[in-house]
């Protein structure tokens, strides 16, 4: 049988995502406004607080069932509007997954978008074409969450929205107004995922969940497992990924300099980056809290995050054996794509880049059917 392609995103990224991107600090500006930080192209912070965010990436709307490519169909669900909470839900056709019974429940993958805490949209065109894809390719109803930004809100307010975001999601039931409620396993079957910061958002959803004394295993066995997609995690102590940054992509859209400017920009006033938001690894005081529930963890070969997340599975692995809040032994699954850099199945074209898209794609897919 042929194997289904994704079709990757056609975005135009400006052309200042093909250099090291060098963070500003301390510039002036033409309006004589100082600059206190910037991401060329993507972000920049004003000394009086003002933020600017060049639409570098353009932004979609969700497509009708008529215009639905691959036969899967998104809309937009408003969770919170005081706050701009909302998701973009893309659930799959009937044919294939759902076995010719529209009520056959899919699994659920709830998904956060990567941009170091501090940009990004769920209407993106590059997560718009990927997660379509996803859906349609693994067979799942995946919520992808437009969470609050900072530096106006900095963590732990995304980690907060997708707290609220999740419990809005596995409220909906049979009776709920939403027509896709129906189509989801919100019972057993429910992944959190994301990629970058939003894999961070993720993890720490998770591991706030579980780590809550209010919590049973028995109100959290819904939730399977996560999906870590180049996770964005740090630390005071460099990776040696992170010093030889010679060796990594060129292209990437993801710099030392730039990660650095993120975590600035995204942790608590007067937090480092061995803050635990930040370094998952830094002050562990139960180590079954590590990693809650069984995950995969996708790194790319030329990331410069790529040692920070090997140390990550490596700590999880030594505790492997270490039975968790929700009754399941923390198991951890790291595969390394060849080739690619940072956010390749996202915001990469070449042919490499697709392959290892679609790869990973079918990583995903088994993870979440097994």
């Amino acid at each position: 049988m042929r194997r289904k392609q994704i079709k990757m995103a056609s975005t135009r990224i400006d052309p200042r995502f093909n250099r090291q991107l060098q963070p500003a600090a301390g510039k002036k500006s033409t309006n004589n406004n100082t600059i206190k930080e910037e991401i060329p192209g993507l972000i920049r912070v004003y000394e009086d607080g003002r933020v600017e965010r060049p639409p570098i990436i353009p932004t979609v709307p969700c497509t009708s069932p008529a215009a639905a490519a691959g036969g899967v169909t998104s809309t937009d669900a408003v969770i919170d509007g005081s706050s701009n909470l909302w998701a973009r839900v893309y659930v799959p056709a009937v044919n294939g997954y759902c076995r010719s019974s529209y009520n056959y429940k899919l699994p659920v993958l709830v998904y956060f978008h990567g941009g170091g805490f501090c940009v990004g949209s769920a209407a993106w065109s590059c997560y718009h074409s990927f997660l379509s894809g996803l859906a349609g390719e693994a067979g799942c109803v995946i919520f992808s969450v437009n969470y609050r930004l900072a530096p106006e809100h900095r963590l732990p307010a995304a980690y907060d929205d997708g707290l609220r975001a999740l419990a809005w999601i596995t409220s909906q039931d049979r009776s709920s107004q939403h027509w896709w409620s129906r189509r989801c396993n919100l019972s057993t079957g429910v992944f959190l995922a994301g990629d970058s910061a939003g894999a961070n958002i993720a993890y720490n959803v998770a591991r706030t969940l579980f780590s809550s004394s209010s919590s049973s295993s028995s109100k959290l066995s819904y939730i399977q497992g996560l999906i870590l997609i180049q996770p964005f995690f740090g630390g005071e102590t460099r990776t040696p990924s992170e010093k030889n940054t010679h060796d990594m992509s060129p292209n990437s859209p993801l710099t030392l300099s730039a990660a650095d400017t993120y975590w600035r920009l995204s942790l608590p006033f007067g937090a480092n980056r061995d803050h635990p938001f930040c370094n998952p690894l830094a002050k562990v005081r139960e180590p079954r809290l590590l990693l809650p529930v069984p995950a995969i963890v996708c790194i790319a070969e030329t990331d410069v995050l790529r040692d920070r997340s090997l140390e990550f599975c490596d700590a999880v692995s030594r505790a492997a054996g270490t039975v968790v809040v929700g009754g399941k032994k923390a198991a951890v699954e790291a595969i390394v794509y060849r080739g690619v850099g940072h956010a390749f199945h996202v915001l990469e074209r070449s042919a490499v880049a697709r392959i290892r898209a679609q790869e990973m794609v079918s990583h995903i897919k088994r993870f979440v059917h097994q």
